[in-house]
């Protein structure tokens, strides 16, 4: 009796946009091109860096395409590398964040293995500059949270992992691309959308890493990326009930992160 021989793995495309993010980059591209993922397509939109980045990143130009010129911020750039994926599943990660061991691999499979299953979501690890493990009960917490249906953990808050996340490519036709006029939120807004196709499929496998530093948004604008949180929030929910949930989760958090400050 012959056996059918799986079906190959889809090709991942992956983007970087990066911006003078020296101290990490290099451990970014490490990530991505040491994993055995056997077809992995990554595109790097850099804005111009001027601390020695781009250095780093041309020394990976013979496995990544890199495009080096000025750009209207990160969405910009991320929608740029987007629009130039050739890749079935595509993702983007940060030039200050990395990948896990396998991670893309096991997401090919993932999604080879669930052809119905349109985007994906894992778990994440939050470190500080030198890569050591922070905020271990908002990883558990979120964990906690993507145990309730997405559109609960959506509408409390932004419970999904970006480094961690990938989706089908075909949904941009459908979808678009991430919206340009947000500077925090592009990542949520983008889940809310996704959300309108389809739950996602979830995973507890840890995925990435996800850096939190002085020069990152998440490090140093928080106040800023809370506002805009809650009104990316309301473009894409009118319960009167669940804002006043968000907003109060919002304060909470806001709270915790000024003592901590």
């Amino acid at each position: 009796m012959s056996v059918t021989a799986p079906a190959a793995l889809p090709r991942v495309t992956v983007v970087t946009p990066s911006y003078n993010q020296v101290a990490y980059v290099g451990e970014t591209m490490q990530s991505i091109h040491q994993q055995d993922h056997p077809d992995v397509e990554h595109i790097v939109v850099d804005g111009v860096s001027t601390d020695g980045s781009l250095e780093v990143i041309r020394e990976y130009e013979d496995r990544a395409t890199v495009i080096s010129e000025p750009d209207r911020g990160q969405t910009d750039a991320i929608n740029k590398g987007l629009r130039r994926a050739t890749g079935e599943i595509v993702c983007w990660l940060n030039s200050d964040d990395y990948f896990m061991p396998g991670t893309l691999s096991a997401v090919a499979a993932y999604f080879r293995d669930h052809p119905d299953v349109m985007w994906l979501t894992g778990d994440c690890l939050i470190v500080d500059q030198d890569g050591k493990p922070i905020q271990q009960p908002v990883r558990w917490y979120k964990r906690v949270l993507r145990r309730f249906p997405p559109a609960v953990y959506l509408g409390v808050t932004n419970a999904v992992a970006q480094p961690g996340t990938f989706w089908r490519r075909e949904l941009h036709e459908r979808l678009g691309y991430l919206n340009e006029d947000l500077d925090y939120t592009m990542d949520y807004d983008w889940w809310l959308r996704l959300l309108s196709v389809g739950r996602p499929g979830a995973t507890g496998r840890l995925m990435a890493g996800f850096r939190i530093h002085d020069e990152s948004k998440s490090g140093s604008r928080y106040e800023q990326m809370f506002e805009e949180d809650f009104r990316t929030f309301r473009r894409h929910n009118s319960s009167r009930v669940l804002s006043l949930v968000h907003r109060a989760h919002n304060a909470l958090i806001l709270a915790a992160y000024r003592r901590i400050k």
